[in-house]
């Protein structure tokens, strides 16, 4: 049976692809898997019958027979475990794929999430300029320094592997904020990683669920 995993019914990233399903949705387009999705309403989420299955009732969640995850980057790790094509294979350069996961979702996330929902949650508050500036500056630098390691490289490590998933699904909230744009090879990065066809299907298969959302409306 192919794996279920769920994602927002409606997401508040309005089909941007931001929402963590898509790196999921990725990951599995590119090694080729089916999948199937369960669309839960923010009252679902917090309902005992998931939170079985996520304990802080979010998404998204992977179910594969008696399997059930949570968290996108452990998901992420066993998918890439299980199906060749997402990790190296010799074991040095496959340590270096997975620090580079840790990395995106420990180092590089936490700031880059914070900046990109401050004006919905702090943006009335006396703090907010001083907040966003200390956010940008520490952003500023790790982008710095991620763009100096990746130089002239496509990839992080050597040929694309489940730490490029994570990184560019990260590094793509910053576009249009000009913190990205300052570093040309991120940019190309990015935009190398939009062009692969499992991206552009799991964006359009993320998408549509939003679009079917607001016809219902």
């Amino acid at each position: 049976m192919n794996p279920v995993i769920t994602a927002f019914e409606r997401s508040p990233d309005r089909g941007r692809g931001h929402a963590r399903d898509m790196r999921l949705r990725w990951a599995l387009e590119e090694v080729g898997v089916g999948y199937e999705t369960r669309l839960l309403s923010f009252e679902a989420m917090k309902q005992p019958a998931h939170k079985r299955i996520h304990p802080f009732g979010q998404i998204p969640t992977y179910e594969e027979d008696s399997l059930s995850l949570f968290e996108s980057g452990a998901i992420l790790l066993h998918i890439a475990d299980r199906h060749p094509g997402l990790l190296p294979t010799e074991p040095g350069a496959r340590a270096r794929a997975i620090t580079w996961m840790f990395a995106a979702l420990n180092t590089i996330e936490p700031p880059v999430f914070d900046l990109s929902i401050l004006k919905i949650v702090e943006g009335d508050r006396p703090w907010y300029e001083e907040r966003k500036k200390v956010l940008e500056t520490r952003i500023e630098t790790l982008l710095a320094n991620l763009s100096a390691y990746l130089g002239t490289d496509e990839w992080l490590v050597g040929s694309f592997s489940a730490a490029d998933i994570l990184m560019v699904t990260v590094l793509r909230r910053l576009i249009g904020t000009g913190l990205l744009e300052t570093h040309s090879n991120l940019v190309s990065y990015t935009d190398r990683a939009e062009a692969r066809p499992a991206w552009k299907r799991a964006f359009m298969a993320q998408l549509a669920v939003f679009e079917a959302s607001q016809s219902a409306s």
